[in-house]
């Protein structure tokens, strides 16, 4: 295998490199493989819904692309643990739906959205590292699948229900590390460890090792590249020390109060503590508001009082 860390993280790769039209070919190969078919984006799209009012949340999205096909793909990369994350994944795709229908338009207009989703945590209880989503209504007597009458297959141009409703997938990438023929594999030991073997076919990964190696960066980029890594080293660091720590505490506050609301309590003083950490060193390193306000969870306030 080649040397490692030749090559841009992804996430950072994601608000710098991949925006560029000349490296959507990178994209696309992602896409493509989790698919199991051809993916051509033709641009990237903004979306920052206005809000209603002071208490409405912005449906704000590390990149959305739209494909030859108008259709949407919603694409998240998380580092920091998020316990409401599924909720997360619905708020996006349900204020994009609405985001991207006209007033006055049929129901017809509303657009298929791929919600994909990069994490570096533990999310949820399961062993594998790729999840799909999708909806289905299956009859409660005898399970059968309700499907599309042949009228709204050829109005549609789709072959079933769940292809007219929002998609998931959910890469959970932390913990890859083992190199594969198999060309998801690939992106995902890509995904985790920053590596592209040589003998690496999956889609989008030759163009990943020419467009993202570290050398083509300037001196600026790379001192603030690498204050990111530093900063997700350290993220990942304090959480499983936040993880101890609230076992800990979790288990001698148990003794007293009860084993499992002691345990809860310890993991979220422990958590507590070690953001705080995270955002002030952040903020130190002149990193700009909104990315510590993203991977700590804090407000603008909390972290300016630190």
């Amino acid at each position: 295998m080649e040397e490692q860390n030749k090559y841009i993280r992804f996430d950072w790769a994601m608000k710098r490199l991949l925006r560029d039209k000349a490296n959507f070919s990178v994209l696309e190969g992602l896409l493509t493989t989790l698919l199991n078919e051809k993916i051509t984006i033709n641009k990237l799209l903004e979306s920052e819904s206005n809000q209603e009012d002071e208490y409405d949340k912005q449906n704000r999205v590390d990149l959305l692309a739209e494909n030859d096909k108008g259709e949407l793909f919603i694409i998240e990369v998380q580092n920091n643990t998020e316990y409401a994350y599924f909720q997360r994944m619905l708020f996006g795709t349900s204020k994009l739906i609405t985001e991207y229908i006209n007033r006055g338009q049929g129901y017809d207009h509303i657009r298929k959205i791929y919600s994909v989703n990069i994490v570096y945590f533990n999310l949820g209880n399961g062993t594998d590292v790729v999840y799909h989503g999708k909806t289905e209504f299956r009859g409660i007597h005898n399970g059968e699948l309700l499907n599309l009458t042949p009228f709204q297959r050829q109005k549609f141009n789709v072959t079933a229900v769940s292809n007219l409703y929002p998609e998931y997938y959910i890469l959970k990438v932390n913990d890859f590390n083992k190199w594969s023929k198999v060309p998801l594999e690939q992106w995902i030991y890509f995904l985790n460890t920053g590596d592209i073997p040589s003998d690496a076919t999956a889609p989008g990964l030759k163009e990943a090792r020419e467009k993202l190696r570290l050398e083509r960066m300037s001196k600026a980029e790379l001192n603030a590249y690498y204050r990111h890594l530093d900063n997700v080293v350290i993220l990942r660091d304090n959480i499983v020390t936040a993880r101890g720590e609230g076992r800990l505490e979790g288990r001698l506050e148990g003794r007293l109060e009860g084993r499992a609301e002691g345990r809860a309590e310890g993991i979220n003083i422990g958590a507590k503590k070690t953001k705080a950490g995270i955002a002030k060193q952040m903020k130190m390193d002149g990193m700009p508001m909104e990315i510590i306000m993203k991977y700590t969870g804090f407000t603008q306030d909390e972290i300016e009082k630190l």
